[in-house]
């Protein structure tokens, strides 16, 4: 694949998902499989209902009333012999549907004295016949689907006890820079850091897994030596500065020394600019300039697309979104703009600078402004934020 240089956003979103493939699967309880992905197509292992059942508590009625109620039916614990004409029994929602019965009677419709029962009733009423919801056989949910607790429950009264969903996506964080102060007031020129804390935690939200973070002062052998480690047990290397050509930016070099291939090299978006993708033998490296909110951007701009495709989901369709005020992007350049979305409007937040985390943790995602003037009541894209 040949580099993308000083890329078109929407262009390296897309060069970010084709520049790996899907993960292998794994077999988990299906317990343990929230906010997993599956893996391939799940079919239903039964018809659901599995069998024709009452819809409501009431009577199972046999013929024309009045009845004779003869005895009960509770959910678990099917009538054996078949109901005869004339008589009835009482029946719990989602009991067994006797056969022989013509139709259920509400409880709060029944007229009943002493054993006798008068009430109308329609044959087939208040009964859900089996497989009403689905067929066992059936395609019910589809690979690439990221299970809620929903999906849980659905797939679990289908029959599952275990799913195959794709495994997350193993990620190492590297965070470049001999400024960093990892706790307490900085001082003497230091600079608190703020995206080793909350890194792992949009990484999480996307799907993967991190299992290691690492601190490495701005040398270049340093620099080399922490990503030949990380490349030997992640999917994906996320590093931090030394993305532009400083005298300490030694990104592009320590790639170049590793036999490393560009995907991305930079991405004409505002804030973000210097972020970049690679690939180290089959893993993942992406880049985020040091500034903590273009960080985010290069991390939902190129990771969210990469840790997607790794997982087998497709890329994010991103919905329209109307602008209350106007927006400049500059010249042939992509704006993400932070802020919110209320009733399918955008409303633009404020401490938007590139160093600054305030706006970031008021928003929800960011409106994506195409280069030059999006005027008010304009359409623009919506990217969440993962």
């Amino acid at each position: 694949m040949s580099t993308l240089r000083e890329a078109q956003w929407d262009l390296a979103r897309i060069a970010a998902k084709k520049s790996v493939t899907r993960l292998p699967s794994e077999l988990v309880n299906i317990s343990d499989c929230v906010d997993r992905t599956i893996a391939s197509d799940v079919v239903a292992l039964v018809d659901l209902p599995t069998y024709e059942t009452s819809a409501m508590d009431g009577y199972a009625v046999s013929g024309v009333g009045p009845w004779k109620i003869v005895g009960d039916v509770k959910a678990g614990a099917p009538m054996s012999q078949v109901l005869e004409s004339g008589t009835a029994v009482r029946i719990a929602t989602g009991a067994v549907i006797p056969s022989g019965t013509f139709g259920v009677v509400r409880w709060e419709l029944a007229d009943v004295v002493d054993t006798t029962l008068n009430a109308q009733v329609n044959e087939g009423g208040e009964i859900r016949p089996a497989g009403l919801e689905c067929r066992k056989g059936q395609v019910i949910a589809q690979a690439g689907i990221v299970l809620t607790p929903a999906w849980i429950g659905l797939l679990a009264s289908a029959g599952w006890d275990q799913l195959e969903v794709t495994r997350k996506p193993r990620v190492e964080i590297i965070l470049l820079g001999d400024e960093i102060q990892l706790q307490g007031i900085p001082s003497d020129g230091l600079v608190r850091d703020a995206l080793g804390p909350q890194l792992p935690g949009w990484l999480v939200r996307m799907g993967a897994e991190v299992i290691a973070m690492n601190y490495v002062a701005d040398e270049l052998s340093l620099v080399v030596d922490a990503i030949a480690l990380a490349r030997t047990r992640a999917d994906v290397i996320v590093t931090t500065g030394g993305t532009a050509d400083g005298p300490r930016d030694h990104l592009h070099a320590a790639l170049e020394q590793l036999g490393g291939e560009l995907i991305v090299d930079r991405v004409k978006v505002r804030p973000g600019h210097p972020m970049l993708l690679a690939n180290l033998d089959s893993v993942a490296l992406l880049g985020l300039p040091g500034n903590p909110q273009s960080a985010i951007v290069g991390l939902m701009s190129l990771g969210q697309p990469v840790i997607d495709a790794l997982l087998g989901r497709g890329l994010r369709e991103l919905e329209n979104v109307i602008t209350i005020k106007e927006i400049k992007a500059r010249e042939d350049f992509t704006r993400l703009v932070l802020g919110t979305i209320s009733e399918g409007r955008f409303n633009e937040g404020e401490h938007l600078g590139s160093a600054m985390l305030r706006g970031l943790a008021h928003a929800t995602g960011f409106a994506v402004a195409p280069s030059g003037v999006s005027a008010a009541g304009s359409r623009v894209q919506w990217l969440p934020l993962a």
